[in-house]
């Protein structure tokens, strides 16, 4: 049987595109119920932001690298897993936060502004862990990534969304308040169906291989969730808030980690794989513990 870390998944260069373009819409999608009011806001109390903050570009890619210790997954698992934790929040967490019954402003907020930090932070993070972990050094000094090429990629296709959509909605909020909801379940929607396609187009390869990594996907998940928590406890933070740094750390944006990965590593399997099932269950996870919380009031 040929070695995961050896596979290339089939993506090709107009696919990527495409990926690229459905990230920016779902994006905007997001961006269009927000106003800078939501960010002074947060700048007059900021705790609470910065505890997100901290708990999901700091303490998960931690987290990650001690799980790496530990378990010494193949190469390329290793290195999936160190992308999907170096990215911001994913798209759903938003709605995940509302479903929980927690802070959706914090949540939102928290997306945005772990969005424009990814453009420092994702490539720094993946770069710094990538290289302290011997077994995926290797694959970082092959593909010869390059940081500022990475933090392009997502500037454009996620801060550039963003500005926009916060643009339009202060200039138009007549229009963005019609379209918000139908764009963002649209967005939502070709995005879960351009993912399918793709794992379509490599099903025998994702069924070969997404046992070697759904249990390491499953347990990187909770730990994520548990280190949001944890993180948002130990600050004493609100019920209210601890819900949203909970879920937008255990939430992360595998879409960006896929478009960073079939652009970089050239679609390596098992991050791929990683990223792909991790796109499947934080969904799942996520909503999972959304009923759970939302059966009792949050204190504030």
């Amino acid at each position: 049987m040929e070695s995961i870390d050896d596979v290339v998944l089939n993506f090709s260069p107009t696919s990527l595109q495409i990926l690229n373009a459905v990230l920016a819409i779902v994006m905007f999608s997001i961006a269009i119920d927000l106003t800078p009011g939501d960010f002074k806001r947060l700048l007059k109390a900021p705790k609470s932001l910065l505890v997100g903050l901290f708990s999901q570009f700091i303490v998960l890619p931690v987290v990650t690298f001690v799980m790496l210790l530990i378990a010494q997954p193949r190469p390329s698992i290793a290195l999936g897993l160190i992308v999907v934790a170096a990215c911001p929040g994913g798209n759903i967490s938003n709605f995940i936060t509302h479903r929980a019954g927690g802070n959706s402003a914090l949540s939102v907020s928290m997306t945005a502004i772990a969005t424009v930090g990814a453009i420092i932070l994702t490539p720094v993070n993946i770069a710094l862990w990538g290289n302290l972990y011997e077994p995926t050094r290797e694959i970082l000094r092959s593909t010869s990534i390059d940081p500022l090429q990475v933090a392009i990629t997502v500037g454009l296709m996620l801060v550039l969304p963003l500005v926009l959509g916060i643009t339009l909605n202060v200039m138009r909020p007549d229009l963005t308040s019609k379209i918000n909801r139908p764009l963002q379940w649209l967005s939502m929607a070709i995005f879960t169906a351009f993912i399918a396609l793709a794992l379509g187009a490599n099903w025998d390869f994702f069924l070969q291989f997404v046992g070697a990594v759904f249990a390491l996907v499953f347990i990187h998940n909770a730990l994520a969730l548990l280190s949001g928590y944890l993180t948002a406890s130990i600050f004493r933070l609100s019920a209210f808030d601890r819900r949203a740094v909970t879920i937008e750390t255990g939430i992360q944006n595998s879409g960006l980690g896929l478009v960073l990965i079939f652009a970089f590593f050239q679609g390596l399997g098992g991050m791929a794989v990683v990223a792909a099932a991790w796109g499947i269950w934080h969904a799942i996870s996520g909503i999972a513990l959304a009923s759970v919380m939302s059966r009792t009031e949050a204190a504030r």
